[in-house]
């Protein structure tokens, strides 16, 4: 069986016992999902890059651990939040301001941006989660240690509320 055939699970089991094309077969499949989930959610594509740096590095280190996980995006997600979280607390305790996003444009990359930036940072973890990382209500709780019902409250405000940007665009 080929690496795009395989299921991640057993990916990253391969890669846990020694096979860098399975880790190269993970990576490619999922880089881009977390990458947009990290940049939509700090706006900052240096800090984006590396914090997937950080995601993928810590994943390759703690491969073994991983074996036996059930479900490996909810694992990688996992990753990438935390590690998210942790630069938003560094960038505050050291006073610097979140980057600005784009003023100008018409592009859809922009237009999103702006878009991403209006909701609540919770609301944009939940529904950044749900979109990008394809997790479920209870996985999207687990990662962000909230209960269910608060989960599934801050996807349909975040909804919602880009609802009301878009149609306002229109």
């Amino acid at each position: 069986m080929n690496t795009t055939e395989e299921n991640d699970e057993i990916l990253i089991g391969r890669y846990a016992r020694g096979d860098a094309a399975a880790f190269d077969a993970l990576y490619r499949r999922h880089e881009l999902r977390v990458w947009r989930y990290l940049e939509r959610s700090v706006s900052d594509q240096d800090t984006s890059d590396e914090l997937l740096q950080d995601v993928w590095l810590a994943l390759a280190r703690n491969a073994v651990s991983l074996e036996s996980v059930t479900r490996f995006r909810t694992r990688l997600f996992t990753l990438a939040h935390d590690r998210m979280v942790q630069a938003r607390r560094e960038r505050a305790a050291k006073g610097a301001p979140a980057p600005s996003r784009p003023a100008n444009g018409d592009e859809p990359a922009v237009v999103l941006s702006r878009a991403m930036g209006q909701l609540a940072g919770e609301e944009r973890d939940a529904y950044l989660l749900h979109v990008e990382g394809q997790l479920s209500i209870g996985e999207i709780a687990e990662i962000t240690e909230s209960p269910i019902d608060t989960v599934d409250s801050r996807l349909r405000m975040a909804r919602s509320k880009l609802h009301e940007i878009f149609s306002e665009k229109s």
